[in-house]
């Protein structure tokens, strides 16, 4: 996030309003049908600060009245008003942070070389489930292809990371090797 601070405490906002109101999964949606549907184009005039405020406030309300609950688009008019749209895709990721930590929801992402077959998803979502501290949570489970990993995976579950690519022993490798040559030279003086 580029401006965390303010991301955090508009979210917040949003979570308390939506859960106060009893339309935190109303929200949730809407939220992810922005994100999906904001063109590049609409983002760019949104975040301008060219454009004033009201008139973004103007053009939101234009373009997704009738499509998002009445909610979100006040929050949205506060969030043009307030002159803070450039935290807006900001706002997004802390509010699904914040909606995932009510839900109990896990984002867990495996990182591969190449595609993993359904069968291994399965397997890799059985056993981070049956881990004690994930027991308790709904796991969703996103599968990324990276070649430079070059082969194994990496496997990040909140703030854990297990890191078992070829990239990662290459790279200890090459330390272990650069280190045992200084400490050769130092020795064998």
């Amino acid at each position: 996030m580029r401006n965390p601070l303010v991301a955090t405490r508009y979210a917040k906002a949003l979570i308390d309003l939506a859960v106060e109101r009893n339309q935190l999964d109303e929200v949730k949606k809407d939220i992810d049908f922005l994100r999906r549907v904001t063109t590049p184009e609409l983002r760019a005039a949104l975040g301008s600060p060219v454009i004033r405020g009201e008139k973004k406030s103007k053009v939101f309300a234009a373009v997704f009245h009738g499509k998002v609950s009445e909610l979100t688009e006040s929050f949205f008019d506060l969030v043009f008003r307030k002159g803070r749209e450039f935290v807006m895709q900001d706002i997004g990721e802390a509010f699904d942070e914040q909606y995932n930590k009510i839900k109990k929801i896990m984002r867990v992402i495996i990182t591969t070389a190449t595609p993993i077959d359904r069968q291994l998803s399965h397997e890799i979502y059985d056993r981070v489930s049956a881990l004690p501290r994930f027991q308790d949570m709904t796991i969703q489970l996103e599968e990324k292809v990276d070649p430079k990993i070059i082969g194994g995976f990496v496997l990040n579950a909140g703030d854990n990371k297990f890191d078992a690519s070829v990239r990662h022993d290459l790279q200890f490798i090459k330390h272990e090797f650069i280190s045992n040559l200084y400490k050769m030279k130092v020795f064998t003086r």
